[in-house]
């Protein structure tokens, strides 16, 4: 095994580890909030879920953008880069997330305003907003730190800040929910705290690595203007992108409503099958980011090529693995998801449809991961955007007029393949 195996192997196990405490924390929080005895808070929290969705995957530029960078920094021998990387990205951050602040106010009434639910179950859904909110800065600053640390390979930090980020969450629901009966506003102060208390630790360890009182010298280099307009159009790439891959997914949520409670109801579950091997995937995508991102501000991009060619084996794998549990076992494993039979029986029509999507997706989220390293933006943006209105958009307008499931379904494997077949004809072999 080469030393890129041996990286990739390592940093893959660790970021998978890490992605995976995300929704098993959330299956916690919903656990806490669905045995309360009016159900009105899970679904308030779960409606103010979907306005955070946008709100912080729009911004998901900051961890996709910074760990690009500072691999490529750290790759050619820039230890000035590296900190002005962070540095910069965390301006940025705290930048947006003072906005947020600010704005916080009229982004609810219009988020609200969009979604449709009963008076009771919105006013659940703004109290977990108006409590969450303000963890927006912490957030974003910890979208930094993620991916400054990612980029420079360093594992056990990543790890710790991820173990911070969803103990304390867990610990302080169970605090805020059941021991103080402060439900769903209770449920968004538990995360907005912990999301400081994950920014403290994760300056704690910066100050190990960057002496504070160098940090002044940077400052004059951070509002640097070509720098800027690079770290710009990146993150400009990497937010529409991101936005169109929200979109597409909101716009299949919101045709499967428009198909029945029912259909809604077996497509959401067949979702968080997705969105789980997703984050699995994504595991194995932020290894091949940081180790392309260092290769080629190394110079070696003849390494790349092996390191891809390993990289979607794996995600290949790994998603059809996903996709083979689910359709051998649905009832056992759907089951555990809900107890109504007639919801599970009505999925059975559709379970096999992971396999496609699941096999054409682990590659486009694993070429996500390769691009970001070469900070292509412009790639990631321009495939997307083809996914999304020719791959997705037809199919999911003919399922719509024909009110058909599988035809959505087919829509959403069309701009899976459609993701992974664009990417990978701008691979340079």
């Amino acid at each position: 095994m080469n030393n890129n195996q041996s990286r990739f192997w390592r940093l893959a196990a660790v970021n998978i580890i890490s992605n995976l405490m995300v929704p098993l924390a959330s299956l916690i929080d919903m656990a806490f909030l669905g045995h309360l005895a009016e159900i009105r808070h899970l679904a308030g929290v779960a409606i103010a879920t979907v306005l955070f969705n946008y709100i912080y995957w729009t911004f998901g530029f900051l961890r996709m953008g910074t760990t690009g960078t500072t691999a490529q920094a750290r790759g050619r021998g820039e230890p000035d880069n590296v900190i002005l990387t962070l540095l910069r990205n965390s301006a940025i951050a705290l930048s947006i997330g003072a906005i947020i602040l600010i704005v916080q106010q009229p982004v609810r009434e219009i988020g609200f305003a969009l979604l449709r639910a009963d008076s009771g179950v919105l006013e659940a859904g703004k109290a977990y907003y108006n409590a969450l909110i303000w963890g927006a800065p912490a957030t974003l600053l910890n979208f930094v730190l993620l991916g400054w640390f990612l980029g420079q390979e360093k594992v056990s930090q990543v790890l710790l800040l991820s173990m911070i980020d969803k103990g304390a969450n867990i610990a302080l629901d169970y605090l805020f929910i059941v021991r103080w009966h402060q439900s769903s506003s209770g449920a968004g102060a538990a995360t907005a705290i912990s999301m400081y208390l994950t920014l403290l630790v994760g300056l704690i360890l910066v100050s190990r690595e960057i002496h504070l009182a160098s940090v002044r010298s940077y400052f004059g280099k951070i509002l640097n203007k070509s720098a800027l307009k690079e770290a710009f159009l990146l993150n400009r790439d990497i937010l529409i992108r991101t936005l169109a891959l929200v979109s597409t997914f909101a716009v299949f949520t919101n045709l499967s409503a428009t198909m029945g409670t029912m259909i809604l109801a077996a497509n959401t579950l067949l979702l968080q099958v997705v969105t789980l091997a997703a984050y699995f995937i994504d595991g194995i995508a932020f290894a091949t980011e940081s180790i392309a991102g260092n290769l080629k501000g190394q110079g070696r991009d003849r390494e790349l090529i092996p390191l891809l060619k390993l990289a979607g084996i794996v995600s290949l794998i790994a998603g059809l693995g996903f996709a083979t549990v689910f359709y051998l076992f649905p009832q056992s494993l759907f089951g555990l998801l809900t107890n109504h039979l007639e919801i599970i029986n009505r999925l059975l029509k559709y379970v096999f449809w992971l396999f496609p999507i699941l096999g054409f997706g682990s590659i486009a989220y694993m070429l996500d991961g390769y691009f970001l390293g070469l900070t292509a933006g412009q790639i990631l943006r321009q495939s997307t955007i083809i996914a999304a209105t020719i791959g997705f958009a037809p199919m999911a307008i003919a399922a719509w007029h024909w009110q058909s499931s599988h035809l959505l379904w087919l829509a959403l494997t069309l701009f899976m393949a459609t993701r992974a077949i664009t990417l990978g004809l701008k691979v340079n072999l």
